[in-house]
Parts: C-alpha cells; sequence; structure tokens
C-alpha cells in the first residue's frame, strides 16, 4: 500500500489499523528507516514479530509507539521528572526505556521494561489515530551495515519480508536514522546508546 507524508485516504488508514486489530503484521515508515509493526496489546502479533526478527521477548527490550504524551502512562509507570524529560523531546528520535505496566500483554512482563517512542511523523501518527492503540515497533532484521542500508529501499523490504507479513506500508526510499535510547528505570536517566537525538536534562 502507497502513502504519502500526510493527509492519507482514511479508508487506506483504516484498513491498515483494521488489519492490525485482527493480529496482522505490517512494515511500515517510521520517518527515517522502515520498521515491523503490529498491535501492541495483541500478544500472537507481538510473538510474531519476534520470530521474524529471530529474538526471545523475555531477552529483548520490546518498544511501542504511541499516539501522544497522556497515553504513556497508561503503559508505562512514569514519575513526574520523566514525564516532563519526555515531553520535552517527543516526538522525536528517542526511545525512552520506563518500567511497564500490567496493561501491556504478559510477554512485555518476563521482561519488565518497555520502550517508548514516538517519532515524529505524520503517516505514523495518522496509524495510530485510526488504530487507538499503541504500536508494538521493531526494526528489520540486519546483517550488517550495507544489508541495513538495502532496508531503506521498499521493494528490497518486500522482496525479502514480504511473505512473512501481512501489509508492507511504503511512502519510498527510506533513510538512516536510530533512536537516542535513553534508560530511565533507576535513577537520572541514562543514555545507553546515542543516536539521532540529542538529550537535553
Amino acid at each position: 500500500m502507497k502513502l504519502y507524508p500526510k493527509n492519507n485516504d482514511p479508508q487506506q488508514l483504516q484498513r491498515i489499523a483494521d488489519l492490525l486489530n485482527d493480529g496482522g503484521v505490517i512494515i511500515y515508515p517510521t520517518g527515517t528507516t522502515y520498521a515491523l509493526g503490529c498491535h501492541a496489546l495483541k500478544e500472537r502479533a507481538v510473538e510474531r514479530i519476534c520470530r521474524i526478527k529471530g529474538v526471545e521477548p523475555e531477552k529483548q527490550l520490546l518498544s511501542i509507539v504511541c499516539y501522544d504524551i497522556s497515553s504513556i502512562s497508561e503503559f508505562a509507570k512514569i514519575e513526574t521528572p520523566v514525564f516532563k524529560l519526555m515531553k520535552r523531546h517527543l516526538p522525536g528520535p528517542f526511545t525512552f526505556i520506563l518500567p511497564g505496566t500490567r496493561a501491556l500483554p504478559k510477554v512485555f512482563s518476563k521482561r519488565g521494561e518497555v520502550g517508548i517512542r514516538m517519532p515524529d511523523s505524520a503517516i505514523v501518527s495518522e496509524i495510530l489515530a485510526h488504530l487507538e492503540a499503541p504500536l508494538l515497533t521493531a526494526s528489520l532484521p540486519a546483517e550488517d551495515e550495507d544489508d541495513a542500508q538495502d532496508l531503506l529501499n521498499p521493494e528490497l523490504v518486500e522482496e525479502r519480508f514480504g511473505n512473512q507479513i501481512d501489509l508492507m506500508v511504503e511512502t519510498g526510499q527510506g533513510k538512516p536514522g536510530q533512536t537516542t535510547i535513553v534508560s530511565c528505570t533507576t535513577g537520572e536517566p541514562e543514555v545507553v546508546r546515542q543516536g539521532d537525538g540529542w538529550l537535553d536534562i
């Protein structure tokens, strides 16, 4: 399915939301790279993405994309200073690691943490507005940097992963990008991976 940077057909967006509500798995544009996505509260869909990536859920940090700041507290335990920090940096290229809540499926509770993302992408916001739920997001598995570069090409992405997913949402050539990962689980926020975003504490 072809989408555009903004103002997409509501019927197409609803088709994506319906597929996700039915437990489907998609590949979608994050505003930079392409990523795997599913309804974050559909445990079988989450497990399916973990199989595609070849990871064990209890050992892997799982990340969700929320529609807005106010919805984060339903899925993550967030203290006031961290909330203010996130409000200053989101939407943007950050993943904030927080303790998860019981609103998330059991697959998250094995690790007890959840990554929270809000990309600066109108397409992602449009999808979330129709889904009315968080989207589990996961990077496409790449063997090396050259492979990751190939996965910016939607045709190559569909060629490799098309038979493992239910829908490919594409907007043309992606661009390199990596979120800055910030752990907020104990004490002061700590940058555990420096990416495109610079933390202002």
